[in-house]
């Protein structure tokens, strides 16, 4: 076969799409044959971050930036030059002038639950304009390719709810977390110097997009304050418009022992990870939820919303709370702060549940869906 990847989001600066683009990239040299010729579609500013190391797969630039007109015009017709059997869209931006068999994997339907102006910089014309853009790709996306691939059993049932296709479209991969880095030995203290951590601390990772719910997080954690003084608030993510937005709202609330890094090295993330006393991820609404699985191969205990995806992810391995009841979170943090059994349960149950999920195994199964289509 000859296999085209979309892989312009490859790479660790487009967060998890980029992960997963990568993941699935690496794994699926290591097990494809030589009757397969893949070509890898990158952009200028990931190009030198992908090196082929298996000579059935190449290189090819394609500098289009995702969701524009010349991603639109641009990518099919140079899709079409390299006359491919299948294309794998790992995300559902999928150019609407490609009409060759191509899959497309749907990771979660966020946009279309929550379109909401807080969740965006756009003008409200032209957020609304997009957003009907959205919906329109994504529809066709869904039912113009030859199989979905999703996340989750969550996802799935969520695509088939708001979309007529069948079941049987549809297989669900699910994602994996990457194994910690060996650390230096005095990487964790240097990490928390720089950033000025001081312990105990409760840490969350990622964006801080509306649905990530970090601002009811914060006034929850406040209430947490009145009874268990000794406790900081880490979060740690790049500081964006929407956390920049966060953090003008803690000063003038004069909100207490909330610390926000910014973006740190996978280095320092190490060691901020090594040092909390849990992760909390209170999001309202995910695809897989990935963060809480990484903190758990690193030995964290984690809390987390009882959304059902991440119930169906980490199963009896993390500690839930109704993420939509401020007392309910506030709750789950005195808990997890002051019940050091609870910890250690939690640790060895994470661990256990983290190392269920490989990416090996998703390249694999990924694998199987392109010959399916092939047949």
């Amino acid at each position: 076969m000859r296999i085209g990847i979309d892989a312009r989001f490859y790479g660790p600066s487009s967060k998890g799409l980029g992960r997963y683009s990568q993941k699935l990239i690496e794994n699926l040299e290591k097990i494809s044959n030589s009757e397969d010729d893949f070509f890898v579609f990158l952009k200028k500013e990931n190009w030198d971050d992908y090196q082929p190391k298996n000579p059935h797969f190449k290189k090819v630039l394609a500098d289009f930036p995702w969701y524009s007109f010349s991603e639109q015009w641009n990518m099919p017709r140079l899709l079409n030059q390299y006359k491919l059997d299948l294309v794998h869209f790992p995300h559902f931006n999928v150019p609407l002038l490609y009409f060759r068999p191509f899959v497309v994997t749907i990771h979660d339907l966020i946009l279309i639950h929550f379109p909401t102006l807080r969740a965006t910089t756009l003008n409200p014309f032209f957020y609304w304009l997009k957003f009907l853009a959205y919906k329109l790709v994504i529809n066709l996306a869904i039912r113009r390719s030859k199989h979905i691939l999703t996340v989750s059993n969550f996802t799935k049932k969520d695509i088939l709810s708001n979309y007529s296709i069948k079941p049987n479209k549809i297989n669900v991969i699910y994602e994996a977390a990457d194994i910690p880095q060996k650390k230096e030995s005095d990487s964790s203290e240097k990490s928390l110097i720089k950033y000025d951590i001081i312990k105990p601390y409760l840490l969350y990772v990622g964006n801080a997009y509306p649905h990530k719910n970090l601002e009811k997080l914060i006034f929850s954690f406040q209430e947490v304050l009145k009874k268990r003084l000794n406790l900081f608030l880490v979060l740690v993510g790049k500081k964006d418009y929407f956390y920049r937005q966060l953090i003008e709202k803690v000063g003038q609330n004069n909100l207490k022992k909330v610390i926000f890094t910014g973006q740190v090295s996978d280095q320092e993330l190490e060691g901020i990870y090594t040092n909390t006393e849990a992760y909390i991820f209170p999001s309202l609404y995910e695809g897989f939820g990935l963060p809480p699985l990484e903190a758990m191969i690193r030995n964290v205990p984690v809390i987390s919303s009882d959304h059902e995806s991440l119930k169906e992810i980490l199963g009896d391995s993390a500690y839930f709370f109704d993420a939509k009841n401020p007392e309910k979170i506030s709750d789950a943090i005195l808990k997890i702060a002051s019940d050091e059994q609870l910890k250690n349960k939690l640790r060895a149950l994470g661990i256990k549940q983290a190392k269920k999920y490989s990416w090996f195994k998703m390249a694999a199964e990924t694998l199987e869906i392109y010959y399916k289509i092939k047949k």
